[in-house]
């Protein structure tokens, strides 16, 4: 990455409707490099899309909860992480899940309508028989949201 790739995720996260052309005559550079730099980083999974980012809360899902699973560790066809993984999969709530180190095998963000709807969303969760014990931490304001531009312009200028 280079100080064009950032300046083009920055653009393109900041008007995702820019279109290529757009982007080019903004820029100063030719349609086509700027169309081949976004096509580099789609390849080299560094923009992993470019559907639109949802908001949990404005769909109706105010409450977001970390969960912190253990799971059963023999091998049989009724624990494993990736069978924790497959329900979770099916869970709608289940916004995010990450093996983990220290306690806990999995973490989990979810999102609910409410605390009691959270009770549901956790004992979907709990449905799962690989599952044996969780512990739930209900988020109360996020102080710095999801970002990765940051990270981008760091990844830049830490190179040289």
């Amino acid at each position: 990455m280079d100080q064009l790739d950032v300046t083009l995720i920055d653009l393109f996260a900041e008007e995702p409707r820019v279109g290529v052309l757009e982007a080019s005559r903004r820029l100063g550079i030719a349609r086509g490099t700027v169309q081949a730099r976004l096509d580099r980083l789609a390849a080299a999974g560094v923009v992993t899309g470019w559907g639109p980012d949802l908001e949990p809360a404005a769909m109706g899902y105010p409450v977001t909860a970390f969960l912190t699973l253990e799971i059963r560790q023999e091998a049989s066809p009724t624990s494993g992480h990736d069978r924790v993984a497959d329900h979770l999969a099916r869970i709608p709530e289940v916004i995010e899940a990450c093996t983990i180190t220290g306690a806990g095998d999995l973490w989990c963000r979810v999102v609910a309508r409410s605390n009691p709807d959270l009770q549901r969303v956790i004992d979907k969760v709990l449905a799962e028989p690989a599952i044996v014990r969780s512990a739930t931490v209900i988020a109360l304001a996020t102080q710095v949201p999801r970002r990765l531009r940051p990270l981008a312009h760091a990844a830049v200028t830490d190179q040289g």
